[in-house]
């Protein structure tokens, strides 16, 4: 019998992620999506945060204002939207630490 050949079976199913080398994928795979996600959301606000300081100078019409305003309602919900995606990110890597 060949050295290479385990004489254990291999897990199928949800048995899978019981296994050493195969549950390290999950974390990885969930920080990477939160970081891609806060990393996308703190562009936008950046990007949006910009653009309601420069239309803030524009004369004071209506429609201007109105504009304005859901502008710092956008950059207001990407910042919070950022800060929860950053929490989360911090909250599972340390739960995975201390498992």
């Amino acid at each position: 019998m060949s050295s290479a050949t385990s004489t254990a079976s291999l897990p199928s199913g949800l048995a899978v992620l019981t296994t050493f080398p195969d549950v390290l994928f999950i974390p990885e795979f969930d920080v990477f999506c939160q970081e891609t996600a806060a990393l996308f959301y703190l562009s936008a606000a950046v990007l949006e945060a910009y653009f309601t300081y420069s239309v803030s100078f524009l004369s004071s019409s209506s429609l201007i204002m109105t504009i304005y305003q859901e502008n710092i309602a956008a950059v207001v919900f990407a910042f919070l939207a950022t800060l929860v995606y950053v929490i989360h990110k911090v909250g599972s890597l340390l739960r995975w630490k201390s498992s």
